[in-house]
């Protein structure tokens, strides 16, 4: 028999640190609406502690009320109605203090089908929460409504003319409006891209490909085409002091990042963009520095959010690309971070673990 509570106290602690562990706020109910379960999530949403909930019951200790303040359990009636109800959709309910969660609650019969309720169990979020993710969605969207916009009506203007107008133009005249429209469809790729990328990142779905990856080498090929695209050769400078250790990375991913950077540098930087490829204990560090304005420290923990633009001013692009950089560092198990550099400006540093082959 003391084995068996032994067992039972085990099973009990597991449970209670498997419900801790969600994210979510989650209390249970017994079948008289104790509460005998309050996880740390619900706790935090509440600001409630678990020792004043447990073992009271329910509507006692978490008088939800509705838009209408209407007792969400007296009319939610759990352990009432239909015997063949599973389920409450989540919806937005008030606590006293006026903090806004969204419940949900699901009943749990024994026997399964049409059996008495046995347990209730009610999840929490946060209301907060899921009201920033909607504007962050709103955002996105206006956002690319705003850059698919110019570009695709240069495109349509250009290409409605020439179909009307053909013979009236010289062919200096008709080229001009043909790379125009060639570069404003690169623009239009290069956002839809993006997208891409952010919809992989915060889904998850964010793949990696290690081969071999020269770091300094691709730094040199991005710096080369940023010379071919018209930036002066002495406006970048490369430095790698030291050995570097054999790194298993994804090429193309790393060139984006390095892209990025560099892009980011020249557009809201000044002077010198200087890239140090440096050692460190498990991989290498790369920092990527500008002689500008720098980044404030306040706003340091924002520039890696989606929509950034550097103190507030819009410099062209979606303010996407650090957002998506820092997913990429992330994918690989590095880390990324902003400061002052040592010459003033903005210093991004980045580091990446030397990882192994992916055989996948």
């Amino acid at each position: 028999m003391r084995g068996g509570r032994t067992h039972q106290r085990d099973a009990d602690d597991a449970c209670s640190i498997e419900v801790d562990d969600l994210p979510d706020g989650v209390i249970v109910t017994d079948d008289r609406g104790r509460v005998t379960a309050f996880n740390r999530a619900a706790s935090r949403l509440t600001g409630i502690e678990p020792d004043a909930v447990v073992g009271k019951t329910f509507p006692d200790v978490l008088p939800f009320r509705d838009d209408d303040g209407r007792d969400w359990w007296k009319w939610l009636d759990a352990y009432g109605g239909l015997r063949t109800r599973s389920r409450q959709p989540e919806c937005s309910l008030y606590l006293p203090g006026g903090n806004e969660l969204l419940v949900a609650a699901r009943f749990v019969r024994s026997p399964e089908r049409s059996g008495d309720v046995a347990r209730v169990v009610v999840t929490l979020r946060d209301a907060a929460a899921r009201a920033r993710l909607e504007r962050s969605r709103a955002d996105l969207v206006s956002t690319v409504a705003h850059e698919l916009r110019s570009p695709l009506t240069s495109v349509k203007g250009f290409t409605a003319t020439l179909l009307a107008k053909w013979g009236r133009f010289t062919d200096d005249q008709k080229r001009v409006m043909l790379e125009t429209v060639n570069a404003d469809a690169d623009r239009v790729t290069r956002l839809i891209t993006e997208l891409l990328d952010v919809s992989r990142i915060e889904s998850g779905r964010l793949q990696i490909h290690r081969q071999v990856v020269d770091v300094p080498a691709r730094a040199r090929k991005i710096i080369a085409g940023r010379v071919a695209a018209g930036e002066r050769d002495d406006r970048f400078l490369l430095e790698v002091p030291g050995d570097l250790p054999e790194m298993w990375l994804d090429q193309d991913k790393v060139d984006q990042i390095l892209g990025n950077l560099l892009e980011n540098a020249v557009r809201h930087g000044r002077g010198t963009v200087t890239i140090v490829v440096e050692p460190v204990e498990w991989g290498v560090a790369v920092s990527v520095r500008d002689q500008g304005e720098g980044v404030a420290p306040e706003l340091a923990s924002r520039v890696f959010r989606q929509f950034w633009r550097g103190n507030g001013r819009r410099r062209g692009g979606t303010g996407l690309g650090l957002f998506i950089v820092k997913g990429l560092v992330e994918a690989h198990g590095g880390t990324i971070s902003v400061q002052r550099a040592p010459g003033g400006g903005a210093e991004f540093r980045f580091t990446m673990p030397a990882g192994t082959p992916d055989f996948a």
